[in-house]
């Protein structure tokens, strides 16, 4: 039998991942945004991705999510930015190169199917940071209020908001009805932060991929997260615009063919 009274052996318990839920709401772009940007910072990431998320998944990107190779999908989902750029902007130097990125994924992420009630993170006793939903659908946000944990998405979120630690949920669906408000009201009352997918246009938008960075940037804001996803408001009226027009006059500098 263990002591119960001993210290942990040096590094156990060392991973304390961030839990992130992919539903099935349009938006997988804000969740491939925030996943890139937890593991920029070396974050390790538990990810959980409804039935719903798949087929989403499918529909916006054309990746089959097979649980058998999902680090593949995984890798190929991070490269894949909204307007088809590639790399995307947000994703940082070190992993724009697609073998560093592969590693970072197999290093950083554990995948649990969405139906496996029995994985680490439908526990209390399993250790986290907290979690993020993104994007999170309306149904996904009423089964979150009431407490239904009808799959591991929704039982994750509930140990989180029972262990008392982070949650975040980022609803992209609109209007709202009455009922949606409602939950998103209480999950508020009840210690979570709702950070709607409400891209700002202040920090200089050049690209969907920029209005996508910034509502990822915000939730990483929320769980205290370092990144440099976009230009931060420093008071000065028009100062975005301004540095966009001094890279672009870099640029022409740097691209003009040589005098003669």
């Amino acid at each position: 039998m263990a002591d119960v009274f001993s210290a942990p052996e040096e590094g156990a318990g060392a991973r304390l991942p961030w839990v992130v839920g992919v539903s099935g709401a349009s938006g997988t772009p804000y969740a491939a945004a925030v996943l890139r940007g937890l593991l920029a910072a070396r974050l390790p990431v538990d990810l959980v991705l409804s039935r719903a998320a798949r087929l989403t998944l499918l529909d916006e990107t054309g990746i089959a999510w097979r649980d058998s190779a999902w680090a593949k999908a995984l890798v190929t989902w991070l490269s894949m930015p909204p307007g088809g750029v590639s790399p995307p902007e947000g994703l940082s130097a070190r992993l724009a190169d697609r073998d560093v990125l592969a590693d970072t994924v197999s290093t950083l992420v554990a995948v649990h199917a969405p139906g496996d009630l029995g994985a680490p993170t439908s526990s209390g006793s399993y250790p986290t940071r907290g979690m993020i939903v993104v994007p999170a659908s309306t149904a996904c946000l009423a089964g979150i209020t009431l407490g239904l944990s009808k799959d591991l998405l929704q039982r994750s979120a509930d140990v989180t908001l029972k262990e008392g630690r982070r949650l975040i949920v980022v609803p992209r669906e609109m209007p709202y009805t009455r009922a949606t408000l409602r939950h998103m009201l209480d999950l508020h009352d009840a210690g979570a932060v709702v950070a709607a997918a409400s891209p700002g246009f202040y920090a200089g938008v050049r690209t969907a991929g920029d209005l996508v960075d910034f509502v990822a940037g915000r939730v990483l804001d929320a769980a205290d997260v370092p990144h440099t996803l976009f230009r931060r408001w420093t008071g000065e009226l028009g100062g975005a615009r301004r540095d966009l027009a001094d890279r672009r006059d870099l640029l022409e500098v740097e691209t003009a063919p040589p005098a003669g």
